[in-house]
């Protein structure tokens, strides 16, 4: 095919030779996306999160060796430890919160920081992503400065996951002045005037903020932890992955991450062959699970078998192969193999264009003199199939399955968005009239209620919160959500997720492509990046990183 040869030219592009830099006080971290907001709450996005961990740490955090760990607390609660017991027919956690902690503008961290975030999180028209959490959380008991009890209304599998919290000394203000649902995300510091310094409570705060292009931070004076390596850390956009690459090579770049979104996988396997002595190269299996949404309110996609046919038509694994070198894995589910709560009896869909050419004439698709499937009406089997533009492996992947498609008689119409406008707009209103590829990055057997429940489909209503964008409602999965969300039993926690996996694979609300491995470059003079592999990113620990 002629996109496969186009590959084939693609990986023998000779790349130049980098332009080396000494250790310095600077870093300059190349990204290829810039965050549509910088609300720790708002628009789940991963270069948010991302560029957020130098400067805002939640209250816990899973590690590098995906283990829980307090970050702002002095102690995990646990039924072992009393720190969180059952209390009616729900639970109360108590979160005791470390002594010393500061916002970047010398105002303790306070135990009411926590139950500010709480009341707008439990506030539906917040415009809060993930509402679920919140919602969950009946009260917050405030004890003292440091002392908190969350009062939950159900039993909670995930009690020890602690939050993030919000300044409420700045952030009261922009909450009280809303007067329409979504007014506070609009008048919030965060969005407003994100360099004032109290904002944040990590190693880093942000001092510069140009839109589009780059974040600027530097450390934080009122921060006790270990002191920051750097005097200076700029976050660069660089939205073509392509040029993204020549800015590394020219020494304008120092790093690109693969937690964030950064270099392609195909591009950092490309330049190890290239130069493998030039620079660090970490290769780090994730939990990002790359997939193409379907809008199911879609007539075409409503229909099961379309949705079959369109994933029976590709192929996958080839892809993969030569595309990543066989480094990202195929999947059957949203669920990785990494993940304890994985299940093997979910199979990987095997490439069958004669079945997928099948199920579509089962459906009333057939041919017409073009190739292209028309009904009984004569309309045309098209697709608009949306992603991130200028990603150079996605764009060339969205090419591989359009030809996929267009051999069985679908016709794919591309149709690309920048970073902020396609995940701020595009995907978080439900604005793609069909498919929409790109990845969620999740947490470690984190239950899927903000992405699958049937409550978290975003509308003008609940002011577009919940990323559920597919629109996918099924009762059997919202019980196995609510189960893995509330059973403490692990036999029933195990059963739910099995069944999960086995619905999302037969419904296919989104077509399942692979699970990720981050592909990190780093100057051979950075030092202290741990990758994690998960959505708890490695800048949550950007107090270790140093140049030598």
């Amino acid at each position: 095919m002629r996109v496969w040869a186009a590959m084939a030219v693609a990986a023998m592009v000779v790349f130049a030779a980098p332009a080396y830099a000494a250790p310095r006080e600077q870093l300059v971290i190349g990204v290829s996306q810039f965050p549509s907001t910088l609300h720790p709450a708002v628009n789940p996005e991963a270069i948010k999160s991302y560029t957020m961990g130098f400067g805002l740490r939640p209250i816990s955090a899973f590690d590098s060796d995906w283990k829980n760990t307090c970050l702002q607390c002095t102690e995990l609660p646990s039924l072992a430890n009393g720190l969180a017991r059952m209390e009616g027919h729900g639970m109360a956690v108590t979160v005791k919160l470390r002594s010393g902690l500061l916002w970047g503008d010398g105002v303790p961290v306070t135990a009411g920081d926590l139950a500010f975030m709480w009341k707008l999180g439990h506030d539906p028209e917040s415009g809060f992503a993930d509402l679920s959490y919140w919602l969950r959380v009946d009260s917050i008991e405030v004890i003292d400065d440091l002392t908190a009890v969350m009062h939950l209304n159900q039993p909670w599998t995930q009690f020890d996951h602690l939050p993030g919290m919000l300044p409420e000394h700045l952030e009261a203000k922009a909450a009280a002045a809303g007067k329409q649902p979504g007014d506070y995300a609009k008048q919030s510091l965060y969005a407003r005037a994100p360099t004032t310094p109290g904002l944040y409570n990590g190693p880093y705060r942000i001092t510069q903020y140009d839109s589009g292009t780059q974040v600027v931070l530097e450390p934080n004076p009122y921060w006790h932890g270990t002191a920051p390596g750097f005097r200076r850390i700029v976050i660069r956009a660089i939205e073509n992955t392509a040029a993204l690459q020549a800015n590394l090579q020219s020494g304008d770049v120092d790093f690109a991450p693969g937690d964030a979104p950064s270099l392609t996988l195909d591009q950092v396997l490309a330049l190890r062959r290239q130069h493998p002595d030039a620079w660090t190269y970490l290769f780090k299996p994730a939990l990002s699970y790359e997939h193409i949404d379907l809008n199911l309110d879609n007539p075409i996609l409503a229909d099961i078998r379309v949705r079959r046919a369109l994933l029976l038509a590709l192929d996958r694994r080839t892809l993969a192969d030569r595309l990543f070198e066989g480094m990202q894995p195929v999947a059957a589910s949203f669920v990785t193999p990494l993940d304890p709560m994985h299940d093997n009896a979910v199979p990987v869909q095997p490439y069958d264009p004669v079945r997928a050419r099948a199920l579509l004439a089962e459906a009333g698709w057939r041919p017409g003199p073009d190739g292209i499937c028309r009904n009984a009406r004569g309309e045309r089997l098209s697709l608009e199939f949306g992603t991130t533009a200028g990603n150079r492996v996605r764009e060339l992947a969205q090419l591989v399955m359009k030809d996929q498609w267009r051999a069985v008689g679908v016709e794919a119409l591309v149709k690309n968005d920048p970073a902020r406008t396609f995940f701020g707009e595009t995907v978080k209103r439900r604005q793609f009239s069909a498919m929409a590829m790109y990845a969620w990055s999740t947490g470690i057997s984190y239950p899927p209620r903000q992405v699958l429940a049937s409550d978290q489909i975003p509308t003008a209503s609940n002011n577009w919160g919940g990323s559920n964008y597919m629109g996918f409602r099924d009762a059997g999965m919202d019980a196995a959500i609510l189960t893995a969300e509330t059973d403490l039993d692990p036999g029933h926690q195990r059963a739910a997720w099995a069944a999960m996996q086995r619905i999302y694979a037969e419904q296919l609300p989104a077509l399942p492509l692979f699970f990720r491995a981050d592909a990190y470059v780093l100057p051979k003079w950075l030092k202290g990046v741990r990758p994690t592999g998960h959505s708890d990113y490695s800048s949550l620990w950007a107090e270790d990183w140093h140049a030598e």
